[in-house]
This record gives structure tokens, sequence and C-alpha cells, in this order.
């Protein structure tokens, strides 16, 4: 029993000299270790002890023989200068005399094939949508018998709907005609004040 008491008391005894080491080395760190400003302060000393920057040199301490002037375009590469051809090369492209107009392209030339072109694709348009009202017109009729004809009103609604969307067709391709019709007379009224045979019309 003396023995373990003997024991306990060397390990208390260790305890506390180990924690009495431990507590300086941390105040002996803590003392080591320096604050911000000292470190700012120490940074602010060492950069008035480096040396002064060197002089900057511009082109006016260079001696007179030094500062020629910058040579020209194309001088770097040994190639002579020619001054007409800087001043051609500067100058802008003159314009061309109004008296030279620019030939009028072949497809424009309006002869007789061009005239009867024309004319022709617009009688064409203009019968196709003569067509097309004479069939719509048609429908109609045909559609106006089918609704008066019906009893069962969902049919009747179907047949009217499809009409009124024919009438409104309709509508629309007889503004094309009328449309035709004016083109036609304004290539005739053209083709008389530009002295057009009539033949070349036909």
């Amino acid at each position: 029993m003396k023995r373990l008491t003997v024991i306990v008391a060397r390990a208390v005894a260790l305890g506390a000299v180990t924690a009495a080491i431990l507590g300086g080395s941390a105040l002996t760190v803590q003392a080591q270790t320096p604050t911000l400003g000292e470190v700012a302060k120490k940074e602010a000393d060492r950069r008035k002890a480096q040396p002064a920057a060197g002089k900057v040199y511009t082109n006016k301490d260079l001696p007179p023989s030094a500062q020629a002037p910058a040579a020209p375009s194309g001088a770097g590469t040994g190639a002579p200068v020619d001054p007409v051809a800087a001043a051609t090369a500067e100058k802008p492209a003159e314009p061309k005399p109004e008296g030279e107009a620019k030939p009028e392209p072949a497809g424009e030339q309006k002869d007789e094939a061009w005239w009867k072109n024309r004319m022709m694709s617009t009688r064409e348009e203009l019968r196709r949508n003569e067509m097309f009202a004479e069939a719509l017109q048609t429908r109609i009729n045909s559609l106006s018998r089918d609704y008066t004809s019906r009893d069962n009103p969902a049919q009747r609604r179907q047949i009217g709907q499809e009409r009124a969307e024919s009438l409104s067709e309709l509508n629309r391709v007889k503004s094309d005609v009328e449309r035709g019709k004016k083109q036609i007379a304004d290539i005739e009224e053209e083709a008389r004040k530009a002295g057009v045979p009539p033949g070349w019309l036909r």
C-alpha cells in the first residue's frame, strides 16, 4: 500500500513538471511571434534601406545623331520608296465621266421578245385567276344548294362555314383578277409611249 502511494505521488509530480514545461514553451512561442504592426514596420524599414531605382532614359537623352526621324514604310525591307507610286496609292479613284454609262445587260434589252414575254406572263396569270374565280363560284353555288336542303343543324353549320371561307377566297381572287387587268392596260400604255409596234404585244 505504501509503495502504491509513492508511485501515485511520483506521477502527480511528473504531470506538474510537464504542465509547467509546456506552459513555458507556449509563453515563449507567443512572445516570439511578431504582431501585424511589427511586420509592417519591418517591411517599411526594408524598403527605405533599398537603393533608389536607376535613371530612366528617354529620346531626349540620346545624342543628336541618334534622334533621326522614323524611316518611311518599306525602308526596313531595303526597298526604295517611290514618291510617285506613294502619291498614286493615296489618291482616291477618280469617278468615271457621266458620258461613259455602263452598257445595259443583255437580259434587259426591251426588244420584241421582251415585250411578248412580259405580256404573255401577265395574261397567263390573269387567265389562271379567272379560272380559279369561276371554280370558286361554282363551289359556292353548290354549297348554297346543299345548305338549303339540309335539316341537320350540325351539317348546316359546317356547310355554312365552308361557304363563308369560299366567299372570302373568291373576293381575294377577284382582286387579283382586277389587278391583272390593270397590269395589262399599263403594259399597253407603256408600249404605246415607247413606240412599240402593236404586234409585239400579241
